[in-house]
């Protein structure tokens, strides 16, 4: 018997899709597009916002005031990809190379902290660095230091704070390179006559690049906008980008501002995709050449 050859149907199609469309365009799409807009309205003299298109938020930003806050949210921004990248990249390389039974139980151990609010973690650092804290007590018990160091509300502090938060999506980025990785490669440089430095330069760095690209991505554009780590872990000496936009929300309640500022933040940050991609790309011609 012949088999009946089942009808296409387009209007399924359109209709499995159509969730899609319409959560992009009500939850991202309209959402950003408010923000703009509202970037260039004038605020009122009491409450929301007049409709009256104005430059005057957008030029508020060059006060050299925001442009510091801008700098150095960039810089803590690089200091916490650094670290995070000396901190994650081994860590997830490693874990690639481990047997499945301890790869497991090292993912499991990543994942842990995730079932806790951010939040609640964050306290715990309060614990541990406020003045006669865990950390006080522990360096005094051994006899490293003779008075409290509190580093509470200090710089370092907050990078301790953005390290901790950002580390395991750089770990798991990597992973999911290095998890792929021909480990075949690497010993035929090897008997090649590389050294083990080169072979891991030239072969499993380059293989893993991807990964670590992604965790660069995934760790860089949140530390410019995590403020509740620099104001819990901070306090007023460490001011990021995020701390004002919630400052002009929430107590100067000068909303067109707050969203100027938002709107060039996203500018930063989607260069900053931009860039990633045009390096994946050409990472990928490469490879096909």
């Amino acid at each position: 018997m012949k088999k009946k050859k089942r009808k296409n149907r387009p209007g399924l199609s359109i209709f499995s899709i159509l969730p899609l469309y319409l959560f992009t365009i009500v939850f991202v799409a309209f959402p950003l597009i408010y923000l703009f807009v509202l970037s260039f309205l004038t605020r009122a003299e009491t409450w929301g916002v007049v409709n009256q298109l104005t430059l005057k938020n957008y030029l508020g930003i060059l006060d050299p005031i925001y442009l510091n806050t801008f700098i150095e949210s960039f810089k803590l921004a690089i200091l916490t990809t650094g670290l995070v990248i000396l901190v994650g990249y081994p860590y997830g390389y490693f874990m690639a190379k481990l047997n499945s039974d301890w790869r497991r139980r090292m993912m499991l151990l990543l994942m842990i902290p995730f079932w806790i609010s951010s939040l609640m973690r964050l306290f715990g650092w309060v614990t541990m660095f406020r003045a006669n804290g865990v950390l006080d007590k522990f360096l005094m018990m051994l006899g490293i230091i003779d008075e409290p160091l509190k580093l509470l509300y200090t710089y370092p502090a907050v990078v301790v704070g953005m390290v901790y938060a950002l580390t395991p999506f750089m770990i798991f980025s990597v992973y999911s390179s290095a998890e792929k990785l021909d480990w075949s490669m690497v010993e035929a440089a090897r008997d090649l006559g590389a050294t083990r430095w080169k072979a891991f330069v030239t072969v499993t760095l380059k293989l893993t690049l991807p990964g670590l690209l992604s965790g660069v991505v995934l760790t860089f554009i949140p530390s410019m906008g995590l403020f509740y780590i620099a104001e819990l872990l901070g306090g007023n000496k460490v001011v990021l980008v995020g701390n004002v936009i919630q400052e002009q929300l929430m107590k100067s309640h000068n909303w067109p501002f707050a969203a100027a500022l938002s709107v060039v933040l996203m500018a930063l940050t989607s260069f900053v995709i931009f860039l990633y991609r045009k390096i994946t790309k050409v990472k990928d011609l490469e490879g096909l050449v």
